[in-house]
């Protein structure tokens, strides 16, 4: 590999899941690792395996399913960690295993409770036990930038030898400074005698809003891989975001000297994607893949756009997967033309059930929305492939009186097992009385932790796709909905919450 070359590090479905709330399903976690293939990142971090059942299997799931892209599991310094890590990527074509353990004193005293030379001890013989079981070994030194210079030099050395090939080095409490984090980079990479035997891998989280600035500068500094999340996903303020290190990897690659594998195309598909599973939404004014990232109110800045692009822009929209397509299709169109511009737009189809469906819901949008834009359907199939199978609950229909100076009223009819099944309920708007009738007849006892509405397109008649998300005994779970009506919208929404709670389908916080 060139020295020069950037290996791309994705730990969406592993780091970003553990934001609360926004766990996913083993086949919401294989949706989104067959785009960050088509993407071509370097290295998928599927899940953490000992976590729990669901995480094992959807690492297993991942592993089984993707092949042109390394998928990794994490694992601590422990045989258990290890071998449950080895088990799910059994049948990866090519796997890693990513073991880590703390090395900064706070870690060691307080939560390890162990002395250093223990932690030397246990690293070494963690790598070793894993070179045993697969050929591509990363080791972690948590809350390395708070660790001592010296003490990350010599584990560092230790577990090169024991046979690690990718040390990474993380921000792991988002605590660096740019300057401060490329100078320890730099320095480990002079003093580690067999630094050269490994790659330097970075992994920074955005407590202080410098995860990316840090990646950037520890590239800069010699590091050759970096840890990142599609939209900046992950614990607390999140990651190093996939599609700001990608473009500044490549806008800047003049001054940088560096390059990626990526196809900076699917970036903005795979940031829908994510936002859709996770009920994430993505600012507006969010670098890349924000819906004003590209766009130019002032005057002046339109003056100039139209004079010369590069005025005011230093990328193109359409090479990040932006896209002016407009498709021309209405409820005349046919199912072939509809399957063929889904498949161009890189969403595709588990079965027949699964596309009829989604052309169900596309004529029912053709009747109600003039102009159908390729978001339309990048939103049709995602409703249509997380509402699969989950249903329990069915919405009949709904009526809702609202006017100024009253109490807004809804009238909910739903199919409940089979029966149908009646309510009136009062709310402090129409969507929560909407709400209240929905909780009403199915006294679900869950508590409701998000409501949140994205406008799909621009436009009065644009589809809103609304999210809500329940918690009940320590499950989490986002139901999803999308009508050109928010309050329809947003009914489908809890009752696609409620169908993923009664499935028990596994979405468990990994850390639970």
């Amino acid at each position: 590999m060139s020295d020069s070359r950037v290996i791309i590090f994705d730990t969406t479905l592993r780091d970003g899941e553990q934001s609360p709330g926004a766990s996913m399903s083993k086949d919401e976690k294989l949706r989104i690792a067959r785009v960050l293939e088509k993407m071509q990142v370097d290295v998928i971090e599927a899940g953490f395996a000992i976590a729990s059942p669901g995480d094992y299997e959807a690492v297993k799931l991942v592993a089984d399913n993707i092949k042109n892209t390394k998928v990794c599991s994490l694992a601590r310094a422990l045989e258990l960690d290890i071998d449950r890590a080895a088990s799910a990527l059994k049948n990866a074509v090519a796997g890693r295993i990513h073991t880590f353990i703390a090395t900064s004193p706070i870690h060691m005293k307080f939560k390890l409770q162990m002395r250093p030379e223990q932690v030397v001890e246990r690293a070494v013989s963690s790598v070793k036990y894993a070179r045993n079981l697969i050929d591509d070994v990363e080791f972690s030194l948590e809350d390395a930038s708070r660790s001592e210079l010296d003490f990350m030099c010599l584990i560092i050395e230790k577990v090169i030898d024991a046979g690690a090939r990718t040390i990474n080095i993380p921000d792991t409490v988002g605590y660096a400074l740019p300057q401060e984090f490329a100078l320890s980079i730099a320095n480990l990479i002079q003093r580690v005698p067999n630094a050269h035997k490994a790659v330097f891998s970075v992994h920074c989280h955005n407590d202080l809003g410098l995860a990316v600035a840090n990646s950037l500068a520890a590239i800069n500094a010699g590091a050759r891989q970096v840890e990142c999340t599609i939209n900046g996903l992950g614990e607390r303020a999140g990651n190093a975001s996939l599609e700001e290190l990608a473009m500044a990897l490549h806008t800047r690659r003049e001054y940088l000297q560096l390059y990626t594998a990526l196809d900076h195309s699917q970036i903005v598909p795979a940031s829908k994607l994510v936002s859709s599973i996770t009920g994430f939404p993505v600012q507006p004014n969010k670098a890349i893949v924000g819906a004003n990232a590209f766009a130019h109110e002032s005057g002046i800045h339109q003056d100039g756009i139209l004079k010369h692009r590069e005025t005011y822009e230093i990328m193109r929209a359409e090479d990040v997967g932006w896209s002016t397509n407009r498709l021309v299709m209405g409820k005349h169109s046919g199912r072939a033309a509809f399957r063929a511009r889904l498949e161009e737009l890189g969403s595709s189809f588990n079965s027949d059930a699964q596309l009829n469906a989604a052309f169900s819901r596309f004529k029912e949008l053709a009747d109600k929305k003039h102009e159908i834009v390729d978001a339309d359907l990048i939103s049709l199939v995602s409703v249509t492939q997380s509402s699969e199978s989950y249903e329990k609950y069915q919405l009949s229909s709904l009526a809702v009186s609202s006017q100024t100076g009253e109490i807004p009223l809804a009238k909910v009819s739903m199919v409940c097992d089979g029966l149908e099944q009646r309510c009136e309920a009062t709310g402090g708007g129409p969507v929560d009385a909407v709400l209240c009738a929905i909780e009403n007849i199915v006294k679900s006892g869950a508590t409701q932790q998000l409501y949140s509405v994205n406008a799909i397109t621009s436009g009065t008649d644009s589809q809103g796709e609304v999210t809500v998300r329940l918690e009940k005994n320590g499950r989490i779970v986002n139901g999803i909905g999308a009508d050109t009506d928010i309050i329809i919208a947003s009914a489908k929404a809890y009752i696609h919450a409620l169908n993923l709670l009664d499935a028990h389908i596994e979405k468990a916080h990994p850390q639970v």
